[in-house]
């Protein structure tokens, strides 16, 4: 179990104080969690060491170096990966742009590429753009209306012999449904497919495991698990070194070096090591390798978190006027995470987030870049949902006073 009291006291933006007097409830972990002391002490602790660029005779300039290669082992622990298959930049949106545009070149007619309908977009558009450019086709996978799942049954229609690529989210940042993963992708290596999934969302739930799902490439945003703004692309090794990045002249041919254009967010990387590290003690383990310690923390992480979306979901079906989108079966707790999309009655979602903001409850509205699944629901036009998002720092407590403002609205 955690001891989730003194998880908070390392998080000083918890202590926010709104204007009733009262901490704020930060339920918009989706979008971007908070981070601990840790985490603004290595960033900080690298301005004052002294900033250098990289491979200098010099210093600073090893130091920045070491900085580098220990982020990528400790990103290398995170995803499952080895540390040259990381992949840093400024954030996953802009790295999977970077990597779908190389993979278009690929491509032919007549060739397919297959997205969901529940992904981000920024696990959509990449690749919908690169099949474009190459004349190749799109095949779009649904979902059930019901809980918001993948379906299985358009996933196995949209493959065939002529797949090259195969992208779905592991978590979605809507409505928080965690899909049959390994089984996807099983499925797409038996057409011959590369896979790429979307593990921004999950990461903070679950932990990752690139190799171990038999994915790829799979890219994760240290924002949303506890650590600076960057993004994190972990890709199989022969992946990296099959495709020909557009790069400068002058920077390194060598893998991952390659895939990195210009100079990386140094001070950043050094914050991301100390998230991985904090993550690592959540469960107050010592001596074990970080892997070791990551999985331990990460299955008390998952555990506390069905708490909190076993409370939630059972306070929600007790208020009639608001409806949820997702799975509401608090028997399917290990399918999705503590992240809910709902409306109350007919509001529009901006309003509703308005007045909890005015409680001191912090959502968000909108269709949070997944625009597909917004679409498909029907709610894009009338403004999307309100998105409550719990995780490991949140407290039962604050989910009874998110159901309690609901209740009252």
């Amino acid at each position: 179990m955690l001891d989730v009291r003194s998880i908070r006291a390392r998080f000083p933006a918890l202590a926010r104080i709104g204007d009733d007097g009262r901490p704020s409830v930060l339920a918009d972990a989706p979008g971007g969690s908070q981070v601990p002391t840790a985490v603004i002490e290595a960033v900080a602790g690298h301005y004052r060491g002294g900033m250098s660029n990289t491979h200098g005779a010099f210093a600073t300039s090893q130091e920045t170096d070491a900085v580098i290669a220990e982020a990528r082992r400790a990103a290398a622990d995170l995803t499952g990966a080895e540390s040259d298959e990381i992949v840093f930049g400024p954030n996953a949106t802009t790295l999977l742009f970077h990597l779908s545009r190389s993979f278009a070149k690929t491509l032919a007619p007549g060739d397919e590429v297959v997205v969901t309908r529940l992904d981000h977009d920024a696990n959509v558009r990449p690749w919908v753009l690169a099949a474009a450019d190459a004349g190749a086709s799109i095949r779009w996978v649904d979902v059930r209306e019901d809980d918001v799942t993948l379906d299985t049954t358009s996933f196995e229609a949209a493959l065939s012999p002529r797949t090259k690529l195969v992208a779905f989210t592991l978590a979605s940042n809507a409505v928080g449904t965690i899909p049959p993963a390994a089984d996807l992708v099983q499925r797409a290596k038996e057409v011959g497919a590369v896979v790429a999934v979307d593990g921004v969302h999950l990461a903070q739930h679950r932990l990752l495991d690139l190799h171990g799902l038999g994915a790829d490439l799979l890219a994760c945003s240290p924002y949303k698990f506890f650590g600076p703004h960057l993004g994190i692309v972990a890709a199989r090794r022969d992946l990296l070194r099959s495709l020909t990045p557009y790069k400068l002249v002058p920077a390194s041919d060598e893998v991952p070096e390659r895939w990195e254009t210009g100079t990386q967010n140094h001070e950043g990387l050094a914050g991301l090591v100390a998230a991985v590290e904090y993550l690592a003690g959540v469960a107050g383990t010592a001596g074990s390798a970080r892997r070791e310690r990551l999985t331990t923390s990460y299955h008390a992480i998952a555990a506390h978190e069905r708490t909190l979306a076993d409370r939630f979901l059972e306070g929600i079906g007790e208020l009639r006027t608001v409806r949820l989108w997702g799975i509401a079966d608090r028997g399917r707790l290990d399918e999705r995470t503590p992240t809910f999309a709902i409306r109350v009655g007919n509001e529009h979602p901006a309003e509703t987030a308005k007045r909890l903001a005015e409680r001191g409850i912090f959502v968000w509205d909108g269709d949070y870049y997944a625009r597909e699944i917004m679409t498909r629901l029907g709610l894009f036009e009338t403004g999307g949902a309100v998105r409550v998002g719990f995780c490991h720092y949140h407290t039962r407590e604050e989910v009874d006073r998110v159901l309690e403002a609901l209740a009252d609205l």
